[in-house]
């Protein structure tokens, strides 16, 4: 099939699930709190799956992961100013309308997505196990880096904008924050080959860990626009490098039959886990300190960083479990 067409297909997916994630990352909690309340069993592991057909489609056809990745962070961009404008003009239900526009596209887009070709038969795909990528030290502290970082979001993705909506900002001004943030992640995804060239995945992470350090820390004390307007600017780097630069390790480090195996350890163990256990703790923080909760993300953020450390120093892109493929 030609190539553009895969490419479509691939970016077609993610344009409609990340036009329904910025409605309902943005702007979800607004919606729950409208209902006195404190919706990721089965959101999670779409993303992940996703993610999945991607860095493989991406191996085998030669695509740039980053730039098929742009587009669902054009549609994060519209889910959100089209949920801001909602939210102010009709009130919370507006989340859901939005929302649910993105998951009626997904249905026919993830028909469409490419199925996955046959492998075949190799001795040397039962070379390894999970057991052996978990006693894998490197591997370990790719884990440790790539969850915290993913983590360190807890407090901006459940309160975020809360918070800016009690510090007197509207509903507007919030989405285009929103809205910025993923722009300046669109900009560094075009740059990403040209950047993992240069600096390596590890280095890629490292300066999205040190993005994090800052970003949070400064987020636990001020709510002034300008200042908002700055530090948004620093998720191109504790969303984007780390997560590009957790993508193109696996794709380093493992041959390219355990990709699979350790997309599913990284999603299930390394973010998937360690986000539900930040995310409760977020949540408890700020229920008692409020804001000052981006302190404890900033704490995380400097954890990852030195479990990164640790694996550039271990890690020099040999693959680290079975053979190169």
């Amino acid at each position: 099939m030609h190539r553009g067409l895969e490419g479509g297909r691939l970016a077609g997916f993610g344009f409609a699930y990340f036009f329904a994630s910025g409605a309902f990352m943005s702007y979800w909690p607004v919606w729950l709190r409208d209902r006195g309340l404190v919706w990721g069993c089965i959101w999670s592991p779409t993303m992940s799956l996703y993610d999945g057909v991607m860095v493989n489609e991406a191996r085998a056809r030669g695509f740039v992961y980053g730039r098929l990745r742009i587009w669902s962070s054009v549609a994060f961009i519209s889910g959100t100013m089209l949920c801001g404008l909602g939210v102010d003009a009709w009130g919370p239900p507006a989340v859901l309308f939005v929302g649910w526009a993105g998951i009626l596209c997904m249905v026919p887009l993830a028909l469409a997505l490419p199925a996955a070709a046959p492998q075949p038969h190799d001795e040397r795909r039962a070379a390894f196990g999970l057991a052996d990528l978990l006693r894998s030290r490197p591997f370990q502290l790719f884990m440790i880096a790539s969850g915290l970082a993913q983590a360190s979001h807890a407090v901006l993705y459940s309160f975020g904008t809360l918070t800016w909506r009690a510090a007197g900002h509207d509903d507007l001004t919030i989405s285009l924050l929103w809205g910025e943030s993923v722009l300046v992640e669109i900009l560094l995804m075009l740059a990403s080959g040209w950047l993992i060239a240069r600096i390596g995945v590890t280095g890629l992470m490292a300066i999205g860990l040190a993005c994090g350090v800052v970003r949070w820390s400064a987020m636990a004390f001020t709510t002034a626009l300008p200042a908002l307007v700055v530090l948004q600017v620093l998720h191109a780097g504790t969303f984007a490098a780390c997560h590009l630069g957790a993508m193109g390790f696996i794709q380093r480090a493992l041959p390219a039959s355990g990709v699979a195996l350790g997309q599913s350890v990284y999603y299930a163990l390394g973010t998937g886990a360690t986000q539900a256990i930040v995310f409760q703790l977020a949540g408890l923080l700020y229920a008692r300190v409020g804001q000052h909760a981006f302190l404890a993300m900033a704490a995380i953020s400097t954890l990852g960083l030195a479990a990164m450390v640790l694996l550039s120093r271990r890690w020099k892109g040999e693959v680290l479990v079975g053979h190169r493929t």
